[in-house]
């Protein structure tokens, strides 16, 4: 009898265990990976090949996505190649934290590539789509990465210097693209490499950043590279590099006494290397020399060799005597004036410039040129780029002028430097925003460059960032058509809300901090060039239904306003946020947007405006008022906006308060990169998601934020 009960015992823990492991296998999907997957889908434009697929409240992993594989409730697999499906990547691939590969190569898969991917991805294939822009600065986080593949697109520009930490990646595909420039000196850092293929762009310069790689198949083969082929080059096992200007003949000897490289013999007969076929295949070579040619050929050598050593000696002699007379006339020119040499001061000047930029920064950047963008050879052979075609939609004046009511007062829903903005109501019920710039605003010059700066601010694509839909240029008007984003402006909910329904709750500006940060880190770090804002402010900052930001004239920069024009408005609004470095000198750099945003900041914090005439003199910059407080534990509880009643965490607050007293900083080179924000804002949100688990912190604080304002990553 005990012994039936032992089976019976044994047979239910079998069960059981068989329950678990079915329940573990088709347990619910991550909500993160859901959400990435239901973006992905929305974006993509093939029901029919993507089975099971759904966008609404779904299980990936139980319920069997085509081509998508989990590991418990984690997706590590997306495989969807050769399906013909076309549309877009989405902007949420970086949701997919657990995916480890990703193959959506031969399809048909269009516009830009995404700026955030999967960041623990060992294996990426988009190969053979029709993808555009260039890689993106996330590459270069993807520590994992093993093998990437983005042949066969219409991938542009210069590839960037994001190739240090990637040790573990093996094979690495670019060919078939549009690539310009020169091999970017990070491919250098890659220690496990053994196949690099980037034939068939554009590409020029040398092939020094891949000497000393393990590599065993390089395809290097109709670009524009030039110079020597690099003799450790030549020992790959598979080199290919026809189609290339390459120098016929010898390359140059090393410098005069160098010594010869390790393993290499002193009586090496040549330094040219070996002859190849446009596939890469050695030649055979053969020996014709005698010893007596070869003696006769040492002494030649060694002539020549002494001719050009007295050559250089007589050389830096002369250039010693010369320099010893100028520096008497110099000498003399101090004895008698005690000041500095002429042009002391423009070089004294120069150095200050340089103080005041950081070599990071760029000026007054037009956001980058795409794929479309043509060049045409000019008389003297340099080349210009030329106006690349548009993109967005082309609206007529007479239909925004229906929309906007022949631009009513009514409909006016902001104003700018520029002009102001209408609310356009379109037929369907579709509601966009109009921006109807003033001729006045504009100098001639910039009024020639309208159409290739809506060009590029089409090209602008992020969740964070206002998109560009459309732009009218006809009977010398000039309109910008953007989304409609309802919820208004982080100024108007600070400043003016009356509504207290409308406050905005502690989680709630932290997340309109990292938003807004990311945007900038998308503009400033993953845009090649980088593109300056040169406007950020609450008042650019738009916030939807569910309260996320979406920073608006991005790439406005291009149209700087008229002179007279902008002395006359003063952009008002823009003062209180301006960094030093612009009210000094004009100077506006990357880190001029990263201490505005660091104002923005503040005013999450306080609630305060950043200039304030009705408050005592002592309290009407808030920066001045504020950053001598920012530290101090006291002091920084009495500045929070008083709307928040006490509802925020103290720790919260404080790390909150130590990234605004980085991004405030008056030397410009102090101030943090938009990349390095981002993280500090992160951190602070994984850290503060435990307060919402508990009524209070150690310090009593009671914390009583509703449940739909939990701290979301997946945001």
């Amino acid at each position: 009898m005990g012994r039936n009960r032992c089976d019976q015992f044994l047979l239910l823990k079998l069960v059981a265990a068989i329950f678990v492991s079915l329940s573990f296998v088709h347990g619910t999907t991550d909500p993160s990976d859901v959400q990435a997957l239901q973006v992905l889908f929305t974006s993509l434009n093939n029901d029919a090949q993507l089975t099971n697929w759904k966008n609404t409240t779904s299980d990936p992993c139980g319920e069997s996505w085509r081509g998508v594989r989990c590991d418990g409730s984690a997706v590590v697999s997306i495989q969807l190649p050769g399906l013909g499906i076309d549309g877009a990547l989405g902007y949420m691939l970086s949701g997919l934290a657990s995916l480890k590969t990703l193959d959506l190569s031969g399809n048909n898969i269009h516009d830009a590539l995404p700026y955030q991917l999967p960041p623990n991805l060992t294996s990426l294939n988009l190969a053979n789509n029709n993808l555009s822009g260039n890689l993106p600065y996330s590459v270069a986080l993807m520590f994992n990465l093993n093998y990437m593949n983005l042949s066969r697109n219409a991938l542009s520009q210069t590839i960037g210097d994001i190739f240090s930490n990637l040790t573990s990646l093996a094979t690495l595909d670019l060919s078939n693209n549009n690539f310009t420039g020169d091999l970017p000196n990070s491919l250098s850092s890659l220690s496990s490499i053994s196949t690099i293929h980037v034939q068939n762009n554009q590409l020029t310069g040398s092939l020094n950043a891949l000497v000393g790689l393990p590599l065993t198949d390089l395809n290097i083969a109709n670009n524009h590279f030039s110079g020597w082929i690099p003799r450790e080059l030549l020992s790959v096992p598979t080199f290919t590099y026809g189609g290339n200007t390459f120098d016929n003949g010898p390359a140059p000897p090393p410098p005069p006494f160098t010594p010869p490289p390790p393993g290499k013999s002193r009586n090496n007969r040549s330094h040219s290397p070996p002859s190849r076929t446009p596939t890469g295949s050695h030649e055979p070579s053969s020996d014709t020399s005698s010893g007596k040619k070869l003696s006769i050929g040492v002494i030649v050598g060694v002539s020549l060799g002494s001719a050009f050593l007295i050559l250089v000696i007589v050389l830096v002699l002369l250039f010693c005597l010369r320099k010893g007379k100028g520096k008497g006339k110099e000498n003399a020119a101090r004895t008698s004036t005690g000041n500095l040499p002429i042009g002391g001061e423009k070089v004294n000047a120069e150095m200050q410039e340089q103080r005041i930029k950081p070599a990071a920064s760029i000026v007054d950047l037009k956001p980058p040129p795409t794929e479309n963008s043509t060049f045409e050879r000019g008389k003297n052979g340099s080349t210009k780029r030329v106006k690349s075609p548009i993109t967005t939609s082309s609206y007529t004046v007479a239909t925004l002028q229906t929309a906007t009511n022949s631009f009513s007062q009514d409909n006016i829903i902001g104003e700018g430097s520029l002009g102001r903005v209408y609310k356009a109501d379109f037929p369907g019920g579709k509601i966009m925003a109009v921006k109807k710039i003033d001729n006045a605003a504009l100098s001639l010059q910039e009024e020639d460059n309208f159409v290739e700066a809506v060009s590029n601010m089409s090209r602008l694509r992020h969740p964070n960032i206002v998109p560009l839909a459309g732009y009218c240029a006809e009977h010398g008007q000039r309109l910008l058509v953007y989304d409609y984003i309802a919820n208004g402006s982080l100024q108007d909910l600070l400043h003016f809300a009356d509504d207290r329904s409308k406050t905005l709750t502690w989680n709630a500006r932290v997340r309109v901090a990292l938003g807004t940060a990311r945007a900038l880190e998308y503009l400033h770090e993953v845009c090649l060039p980088s593109v300056v804002h040169r406007n950020l402010k609450s008042a650019n900052i738009l916030l939807d239904e569910e309260l996320n930001p979406h920073l608006s004239d991005c790439g406005l920069a291009a149209l700087t306003p008229n002179t007279e024009r902008e002395v006359s408005t003063q952009v008002v609004g823009s003062f209180g946020y301006s960094a030093p470095e612009f009210a000094l000198s004009g100077i506006y750099t990357v880190k001029s947007d990263v201490y505005s945003f660091g104002v923005v900041m503040l005013e999450l914090l306080t609630g305060r405006k950043p200039l304030d005439s009705s408050r005592v003199r002592s309290e009407q910059s808030l920066v001045r008022w504020a950053t001598p407080q920012l530290h101090d534990i006291d002091s920084l509880a009495k500045m929070v906006d008083p709307t928040l009643n006490g509802m925020y965490p103290a720790k919260s607050l404080s790390r909150f308060a130590d990234i605004i007293a980085l991004c405030v900083q008056p030397e410009p080179e102090f101030r943090p990169p938009m990349s390095e924000v981002v993280q500090a804002l992160v951190r602070l949100m994984q850290r503060a998601s435990v307060v919402k688990r508990r009524s209070s912190d150690d310090s009593g604080f009671i914390y009583k934020t509703p449940d739909h304002e939990a701290y979301e990553m997946s945001y």
